[in-house]
């Protein structure tokens, strides 16, 4: 039992993490940085209670250099599913530097990943900088839907207009 299992976050998604992996090799030298989202374990087909970090979301006018990545807080959605960040250290060391640690208040896992940007190569940390075991668990996050509606429903509302 790690520490997160008492909060209710399970693990961290494959595809999620594979997706991190890849977009922290693609983007060295410089550091890569991403949020963290979480989506209900029972909505991902499993049977127990908590969330599981199910896809990183790229914030769009983040800026980043071989030393250090910045997200613009005004671009940051109020999304409910916010659960931490993740970003890679170039230099490949798997802890946190003093201005990471300024940075982990906010959620309640964050990731580091190191180059060369393999499947061993990251660590999850509390806010307080500690090392935690984070499972990987074999989950396809649910497709995102940014209309909620269909054809269907389109029909029906031209219906109504013809009215």
């Amino acid at each position: 039992m790690g520490l997160f299992r008492s909060s209710g976050i399970l693990g961290i998604a494959e595809p999620a993490l594979e997706f991190a992996l890849a977009a922290s090799e693609e983007s060295h030298p410089n550091e890569y940085m991403g949020l963290l989202r979480e989506e209900d374990a029972r909505k991902l087909g499993l049977d127990e209670d908590g969330t599981v970090l199910s896809d990183v979301l790229v914030i769009p006018g983040t800026e980043s250099n071989p030393v250090s990545a910045t997200l613009d807080t005004n671009m940051v959605p109020n999304d409910v599913r916010a659960a931490g960040s993740i970003h890679s250290h170039p230099n490949g060391v798997l802890r946190p530097s003093d201005a990471d640690l300024q940075t982990f208040g906010r959620g309640d896992v964050h990731i580091i990943v190191g180059a060369p940007y393999g499947w061993d190569d990251w660590q999850a940390f509390d806010n307080e900088g500690e090392p935690i075991t984070l499972d990987v668990l074999d989950v396809d996050p649910p497709e995102e839907t940014f209309f909620d509606f269909d054809q269907a429903d389109i029909d029906a509302e031209l219906r109504e207009d013809e009215w």
